[in-house]
Protein backbone atom coordinates (compact mmCIF):
# COMPACT_ATOMS: atom_id res chain seq x y z
CA UNK A 1 0.00 0.00 0.00
CA UNK A 2 2.69 2.29 0.70
CA UNK A 3 4.54 1.58 -2.49
CA UNK A 4 1.22 2.29 -4.29
CA UNK A 5 1.26 5.96 -2.63
CA UNK A 6 4.31 6.18 -3.68
CA UNK A 7 3.92 5.37 -7.23
CA UNK A 8 1.41 7.80 -7.48
CA UNK A 9 2.45 9.98 -6.28
CA UNK A 10 6.03 9.85 -8.81
CA UNK A 11 3.16 9.22 -11.58
CA UNK A 12 1.14 13.02 -10.96
CA UNK A 13 4.93 14.85 -10.31
CA UNK A 14 5.84 13.27 -13.74
CA UNK A 15 2.70 14.07 -15.64
CA UNK A 16 1.73 10.19 -15.91
CA UNK A 17 -1.04 9.80 -13.49
CA UNK A 18 -4.26 8.75 -14.99
CA UNK A 19 -6.93 10.49 -13.10
CA UNK A 20 -8.90 13.25 -15.30
CA UNK A 21 -7.17 16.97 -15.29
CA UNK A 22 -9.41 19.53 -14.08
CA UNK A 23 -8.29 22.59 -14.62
CA UNK A 24 -8.86 25.75 -12.85
CA UNK A 25 -8.14 29.40 -13.55
CA UNK A 26 -6.41 30.72 -10.53
CA UNK A 27 -6.48 34.80 -10.19
CA UNK A 28 -3.19 35.87 -10.19
CA UNK A 29 -2.18 38.98 -7.75
CA UNK A 30 0.71 41.51 -9.13
CA UNK A 31 3.12 42.76 -6.53
CA UNK A 32 4.17 46.23 -7.55
CA UNK A 33 7.80 46.31 -8.39
CA UNK A 34 9.70 50.16 -7.13
CA UNK A 35 12.11 50.67 -10.16
CA UNK A 36 11.68 54.43 -10.43
CA UNK A 37 10.50 54.46 -13.85
CA UNK A 38 6.18 53.74 -14.35
CA UNK A 39 6.06 50.31 -14.78
CA UNK A 40 3.50 50.24 -17.80
CA UNK A 41 3.85 47.72 -20.49
CA UNK A 42 2.37 49.86 -23.24
CA UNK A 43 4.86 52.83 -22.95
CA UNK A 44 7.64 50.51 -23.12
CA UNK A 45 6.18 48.47 -25.82
CA UNK A 46 4.93 51.36 -27.45
CA UNK A 47 6.80 52.25 -30.77
CA UNK A 48 5.24 56.18 -30.82
CA UNK A 49 8.08 58.11 -29.11
CA UNK A 50 6.35 61.06 -26.75
CA UNK A 51 7.26 64.82 -27.55
CA UNK A 52 7.92 65.47 -24.48
CA UNK A 53 11.55 67.48 -23.54
CA UNK A 54 13.85 65.99 -20.80
CA UNK A 55 11.94 69.03 -18.30
CA UNK A 56 8.53 67.59 -19.00
CA UNK A 57 7.28 70.69 -21.24
CA UNK A 58 5.65 69.50 -24.18
CA UNK A 59 7.38 70.42 -27.53
CA UNK A 60 6.73 73.86 -29.41
CA UNK A 61 6.23 74.60 -32.56
CA UNK A 62 6.24 78.47 -33.61
CA UNK A 63 5.77 79.34 -37.60
CA UNK A 64 7.44 82.09 -38.32
CA UNK A 65 7.15 84.62 -41.49
CA UNK A 66 10.69 86.93 -41.78
CA UNK A 67 9.94 89.84 -43.29
CA UNK A 68 14.10 90.79 -43.67
CA UNK A 69 16.88 88.69 -43.40
CA UNK A 70 17.77 90.10 -39.73
CA UNK A 71 14.45 87.41 -38.82
CA UNK A 72 16.93 84.76 -38.88
CA UNK A 73 18.68 85.39 -36.08
CA UNK A 74 15.11 84.74 -33.99
CA UNK A 75 14.24 81.90 -36.08
CA UNK A 76 17.95 80.55 -34.87
CA UNK A 77 17.11 81.39 -31.01
CA UNK A 78 14.17 79.12 -31.65
CA UNK A 79 15.79 76.44 -32.67
CA UNK A 80 18.42 77.12 -29.86
CA UNK A 81 15.71 76.28 -27.38
CA UNK A 82 14.71 73.35 -28.80
CA UNK A 83 11.74 74.37 -30.66
CA UNK A 84 10.53 73.30 -34.29
CA UNK A 85 10.07 76.38 -36.57
CA UNK A 86 7.54 76.41 -39.63
CA UNK A 87 9.05 79.33 -41.93
CA UNK A 88 7.19 80.44 -44.83
CA UNK A 89 8.70 82.54 -47.37
CA UNK A 90 5.86 84.12 -49.08
CA UNK A 91 6.32 87.53 -47.90
CA UNK A 92 10.15 87.87 -48.27
CA UNK A 93 12.22 88.48 -51.24
CA UNK A 94 14.00 85.76 -53.26
CA UNK A 95 17.78 87.12 -52.37
CA UNK A 96 16.56 87.59 -48.85
CA UNK A 97 15.00 83.71 -48.53
CA UNK A 98 18.28 82.38 -50.23
CA UNK A 99 20.45 83.90 -47.34
CA UNK A 100 17.77 82.85 -44.58
CA UNK A 101 17.86 79.57 -45.91
CA UNK A 102 22.09 79.43 -45.93
CA UNK A 103 21.63 80.79 -42.26
CA UNK A 104 19.30 77.96 -41.03
CA UNK A 105 21.05 75.59 -43.01
CA UNK A 106 24.05 76.24 -40.77
CA UNK A 107 22.25 76.28 -37.65
CA UNK A 108 20.79 73.09 -38.20
CA UNK A 109 23.76 71.32 -38.69
CA UNK A 110 25.50 73.02 -35.87
CA UNK A 111 22.73 71.45 -33.28
CA UNK A 112 21.95 68.24 -35.45
CA UNK A 113 18.78 69.03 -36.57
CA UNK A 114 17.03 68.67 -39.74
CA UNK A 115 15.48 70.88 -42.08
CA UNK A 116 12.95 70.14 -44.95
CA UNK A 117 10.50 72.08 -47.43
CA UNK A 118 6.89 71.38 -46.99
CA UNK A 119 5.29 73.41 -48.88
CA UNK A 120 5.97 76.25 -51.92
CA UNK A 121 8.49 78.50 -49.90
CA UNK A 122 7.34 76.59 -46.72
CA UNK A 123 10.20 74.93 -44.85
CA UNK A 124 10.14 73.02 -41.43
CA UNK A 125 13.24 73.64 -39.89
CA UNK A 126 13.48 71.18 -36.37
CA UNK A 127 16.48 70.60 -33.53
CA UNK A 128 17.90 67.03 -32.55
CA UNK A 129 14.73 65.86 -30.45
CA UNK A 130 12.50 65.85 -33.14
CA UNK A 131 12.03 63.57 -36.27
CA UNK A 132 10.43 64.72 -39.44
CA UNK A 133 9.17 61.61 -41.37
CA UNK A 134 7.54 61.77 -45.27
CA UNK A 135 8.11 63.69 -48.01
CA UNK A 136 5.72 66.18 -49.12
CA UNK A 137 7.69 67.96 -51.62
CA UNK A 138 7.40 65.30 -53.85
CA UNK A 139 3.40 65.32 -53.66
CA UNK A 140 3.75 69.05 -54.26
CA UNK A 141 6.42 68.97 -57.05
CA UNK A 142 9.59 70.61 -56.95
CA UNK A 143 9.16 73.21 -59.14
CA UNK A 144 8.09 75.72 -56.48
CA UNK A 145 10.88 75.78 -54.78
CA UNK A 146 13.55 75.90 -57.92
CA UNK A 147 13.74 80.14 -56.76
CA UNK A 148 14.59 79.45 -53.42
CA UNK A 149 16.90 76.11 -52.99
CA UNK A 150 19.06 77.14 -55.50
Amino acid sequence: MAFEKLGSTFNRFFGMDEEPESYEEALETETPVSSGQPADNFQRNAKVISMTNPTGKPAKIVVYEPRLYSDANEIGKHLLNNHAVVVNFDRIGNDDAKRIVDFLNGTVFAISGNMKRIGAAIFLVTPANFEIDGDLANIIGTDAFDDIAD
